[in-house]
C-alpha cells in the first residue's frame, strides 16, 4: 500500500483522457463555424477555377459555351453533388455531429470520439443510418 508501488489517484481512476458521451454546446459551434468554413474554401475555390477558365477562353478569342461552366477537374464535380459533400446547411443535426460506426448501439457515435475529429471533414454516411 506505502512505498514506491503505492496506488495513485491517477492508477486508481482508469483512463486520464475520459471523453464525454455528448458534445458541448460551444463545441458543437466550432464544429459548425469549421464545417462552414470548409463551404467557403470550396466555393471560392471554384469561383477561382471558374474564373480562370473564363479568362481563357476570352484570351483564346472562342465562346464561353455549357461545358466551360463544370468544374474541369473531376474532384471538384463530385464535391457540387450534395450526395457526396453536403453543406453545412443541408445536413443534418444527426449528421454534423455524429458518425457512423457498425460497433455502437443504434450504429452512430459523437463525432467528438473519432481521432482527429476537428481535422477531418466527416460528411457522409451511409444510406439509411
Amino acid at each position: 500500500m506505502f512505498g514506491a508501488f503505492r496506488a495513485t489517484q491517477t492508477a486508481l481512476g482508469g483512463l486520464l483522457w475520459k471523453v464525454p458521451w455528448r458534445m458541448s454546446g460551444p463545441q458543437k459551434a466550432r464544429q459548425r463555424s469549421r464545417l462552414r468554413n470548409v463551404d467557403d474554401v470550396l466555393s471560392n475555390l471554384k469561383l477561382g477555377l471558374h474564373l480562370e477558365r473564363n479568362q481563357m477562353a476570352v484570351s483564346e478569342g472562342s465562346q464561353l459555351n455549357v461545358r466551360k461552366i463544370r468544374p474541369g477537374v473531376k474532384s471538384l464535380r463530385i464535391l457540387d453533388k450534395a450526395q457526396y459533400f453536403p453543406k453545412e446547411s443541408e445536413m443534418s443535426a444527426t449528421d454534423k455531429y455524429s458518425v457512423f460506426s457498425r460497433y455502437s448501439k443504434g450504429y452512430r457515435k459523437g463525432i467528438h470520439k473519432v481521432p482527429k475529429w476537428t481535422k477531418l471533414s466527416i460528411r457522409r454516411n451511409p444510406r439509411h443510418f
